[in-house]
């Protein structure tokens, strides 16, 4: 029995990194590029239009500049994997989408009770989290 667990167990630490590595090598052999800071986001480019999926665990958001690379993308996913589609994005890692003619609105309403938890309402706000020497580029 310890035997089977420990192997059931190592499976499924291996089991995120082996679907991550398929759908990876899946996407680049459909033309898309990974990305050199982020390995988890993906993009392709046709003809001036961009595509860009963003992989985390067993979610894929994605958007493009028109809306006929936004229909293929699914096709072609669902023609490799089984999946689903949800729809609009509407909540994402802790914050909520709210897609408007306008724009796209994101904020972290939920998020105040976690602030609170951890006293994190009580910290000096910043206005760049970051340290103001960090050189970005375009990736």
């Amino acid at each position: 029995m310890y035997k089977l667990v420990k192997a059931l167990y190592r499976l499924k630490k291996k089991a995120p990194r082996a679907w991550y590595e398929r759908l990876s090598s899946f996407l680049v052999h459909n033309g898309f590029t990974r990305g050199i800071m982020d390995t988890t986001l993906f993009r392709k480019a046709k003809i001036g239009n961009l595509l860009i999926a963003q992989i985390y665990v067993d979610d894929i958001i994605f958007g493009a500049t028109t809306e006929r690379m936004c229909k293929e993308f699914p096709e072609l996913m669902k023609g490799e994997f089984e999946m689903s589609m949800m729809g609009e994005l509407k909540f994402f890692l802790g914050l909520q989408n709210i897609q408007k003619d306008d724009g796209i609105f994101i904020h972290q309403e939920n998020t105040k009770n976690l602030f609170k938890r951890f006293r994190m309402d009580e910290a000096r706000p910043m206005a760049t989290p970051m340290h103001p020497s960090t050189i970005i580029d375009k990736d």
